[in-house]
């Protein structure tokens, strides 16, 4: 694998934008190239929840879910077409028989037409994925929405009475779980976030105590002042955990934090793939067909009429590990080092 300053510039680009685009709902970014894939190492799955009498989703052609109003027409609205929105779009078409997708990145309708197109058939809940999808959908729905790939949803007041969220992030306790797994050795761990996530920091507090890790954790209010508290914890962590906030990462401030990570040997753990190439040492990402899962179970409640019973945000179960494992072998030599 080539060390990030070597990385072609489209494919320096690509994995950085992949990171904005899936939790920010960017869609103005011209095509790039598709770097060339990463195998997955290692694959970790905490129990799903169970979900009654939902069949596993299937291929077309689709079948319908018995416990599932098949009558009832599902709206899904997706932010674009990337495949983090298309890949869950899919995997519910084999709980919903009657649905129908809406892409906001089709210049051929704005997302008001689509909304008002919504409101005027007979879908009876619509799905949003990703951030601009969910603006739209909760700002304009008649029917129910069930928001999705959003992390800050507290900034965009996307919680209200007509609406429900499934979680952004794989469960840290698994996420955690996963990278001791991988790194035993790590025992110190950064994390720089936005305001406005305090309970996502006290379950990674929990998961910290539970696997004897220490956390070390800032707050930023901008790209630059997340690049100065990194640098100030570097010499003291031999782990960071990187958050999709995208209010405090810009592709620069990636690029330059992987760099200085690499530099001293602390390895980064990060929510998509992509970042791998750029020389992330682990990758914990959700997983597709339990995003897709989720949501058809809240909306199997929503549509059994316990919409006030159902959570705010509901949980994910499952994460997707992929290791790089270049990165890992070098922290490796110098973890040991350091030990002697």
């Amino acid at each position: 694998m080539q060390g990030i300053c070597s990385l072609p510039g489209t494919r320096l680009r690509y994995a950085l934008l992949v990171f904005a685009v899936t939790f920010s709902g960017c869609t103005t970014w011209a095509p790039l190239d598709e770097p060339a894939p990463l195998e997955p190492i290692v694959v970790t799955q905490t129990p799903t929840p169970d979900l009654g009498p939902y069949p596993e989703p299937t291929p077309a052609p689709v079948v319908k879910a018995p416990e599932t109003n098949g009558s009832a027409a599902i709206a899904i609205v997706l932010t674009s077409s990337q495949p983090a929105y298309v890949d869950v779009a899919a995997e519910l078409a084999g709980y919903f028989e009657n649905h129908t997708v809406y892409d906001l990145s089709d210049e051929s309708l704005p997302p008001v037409a689509i909304l008002r197109s919504i409101n005027d058939s007979e879908s009876t809940a619509v799905v949003a994925l990703g951030l601009r999808a969910a603006q739209s959908s909760v700002a304009m729905s008649d029917s129910p929405v069930v928001f999705s790939q959003v992390f800050n949803h507290q900034e965009y007041e996307l919680l209200t009475e007509n609406s429900r969220g499934v979680a952004a992030l794989a469960p840290l306790e698994a996420q955690l779980a996963a990278w001791k797994q991988v790194d035993p050795d790590i025992s110190r761990i950064g994390i720089i976030i936005g305001d406005g996530h305090e309970a996502l920091l006290q379950a990674a507090q929990d998961a910290a105590d539970k696997y004897a890790v220490e956390l070390d954790v800032r707050i930023a209010r901008s790209d630059q002042e997340t690049l100065y508290l990194f640098r100030r914890m570097l010499s003291d962590i031999d782990g960071f955990w990187l958050f999709p906030d995208n209010r405090i990462f810009s592709a620069r401030v990636l690029t330059e934090m992987l760099n200085d990570a690499n530099r001293h040997s602390v390895a980064v753990a990060v929510p998509n793939d992509a970042m791998l190439q750029l020389g992330a040492a682990i990758s914990i990402s959700t997983v597709a067909a339990d995003i897709a899962a989720t949501i058809a179970k809240v909306l199997r409640r929503i549509q059994a009429g316990e919409m006030q019973q159902v959570p705010p945000i509901s949980e994910l179960s499952e994460v997707r590990v992929t290791t790089n494992d270049e990165v890992l072998s070098k922290k490796s030599v110098a973890d040991t080092g350091t030990r002697q």
